[in-house]
């Protein structure tokens, strides 16, 4: 689309005084496109003031033209004719730090991606219909260069970018510190959004930026990032985790044997389940009582407990097995 659009430009002879350089020639529509430096800036809005209105009738015969045959010089006219629109779009959204040149710019890109679109058969202006686009690319690209952290993702944060600074200003709340609670629920009811995404928003408009490169103070080279806490845990602590139940799993492997059938099948039922079968279904299956099946449990939990403390001693001396007298009372 920008291709096509630019093509316009290039291809179309700006009108206005027959022998003007600053409205006639190609380096004069390179200049509708992109104006930079104020003195640049004032010859663009100085050039734009020489292209006419159009009327209502002027502007459908305009329209149809490029939409049906793709005529350039009608498609050229129709934009240069809209560029006020533009600049006064652009206007508005000086407020947010960036020069007027590239919000004029981004604006015109606007302009330009509007008439391709356009339906003059719909019955409204051209202009009814651009501003909309126009808004749409200037407010992308403050999106995009605001910070080096994207922001405004969804349409209710890109809503609350742009009118937040409106709100705060309604509700007298300008200074640099966060939003009293009563304050934050009025921007809540108003734009609709979550109260975390309205205090999150704030601090960002509030504060720009920071490298984490720059040094903390200027006499000392230490950079903000060296002195960020990780909470995370560091690659030694996991693999040292890791190796510690892997070390467990293999002991409790070795020690479950030592326990008979229904040992075994107690404590797997009662504690190494997501849900513990309840004693009551134990004791049917058993055919004893409930206060039985618990004591097997414990007697079974004392034994594996001491089993595997044993296990890891004799790891830590170099022992190669555990106690044979272990082993026999477990018989």
């Amino acid at each position: 689309m920008e291709r096509a659009s630019v093509t316009v430009f290039q291809a179309a002879r700006a009108p206005g005084p027959a022998d003007s350089t600053d409205v006639q020639g190609g380096s004069a529509v390179k200049m509708l496109t992109r104006p930079a430096g104020s003195e640049s800036l004032t010859r663009y809005l100085r050039t734009i003031h020489a292209y006419p209105m159009l009327s209502a009738e002027e502007e459908l015969a305009l329209s149809r033209a490029w939409r049906d045959t793709q005529d350039l010089a009608a498609a050229h006219k129709l934009v240069t004719s809209h560029l006020r629109l533009v600049v006064r779009i652009a206007m508005a959204h000086r407020g947010y730090g960036l020069p007027l040149g590239e919000l004029i710019s981004e604006g015109n890109i606007g302009m330009m991606r509007a008439l391709r679109r356009f339906d003059p058969e719909r019955g409204f202006r051209l202009a009814t219909y651009a501003m909309w686009w126009i808004k749409a690319a200037i407010q992308e690209y403050i999106l995009r260069s605001w910070s080096l952290v994207r922001m405004g993702t969804t349409a209710a944060q890109k809503k609350l970018f742009f009118k937040l600074r409106w709100l705060k200003g309604q509700m007298r709340a300008l200074d640099e510190g966060d939003l009293q609670p009563d304050q934050i629920a009025q921007v809540v009811k108003t734009l609709g959004v979550p109260e975390h995404e309205v205090i999150s928003m704030n601090r960002r408009l509030a504060a720009p930026d920071h490298s984490l490169n720059v040094p903390v103070r200027q006499e000392d080279d230490d950079p903000w990032q060296d002195r960020l806490v990780d909470d995370t845990t560091n690659q030694e602590t996991e693999f040292a985790e890791r190796e510690e139940f892997a070390s467990r799993k293999a002991l409790l492997g070795q020690t479950f044997n030592l326990l008979n059938k229904r040992e075994q099948h107690i404590l797997a039922e009662r504690r190494l389940k997501e849900a513990p079968t309840p004693l009551d279904k134990l004791a049917v299956e058993y055919g004893i009582s409930r206060e039985r099946v618990r004591q097997i449990e414990m007697r079974a939990l004392t034994k594996l407990q001491k089993a595997m403390k044993a296990r890891m001693v004799a790891q830590v001396i170099g022992a190669g097995a555990a106690p044979a007298g272990l082993s026999a009372a477990a018989a």
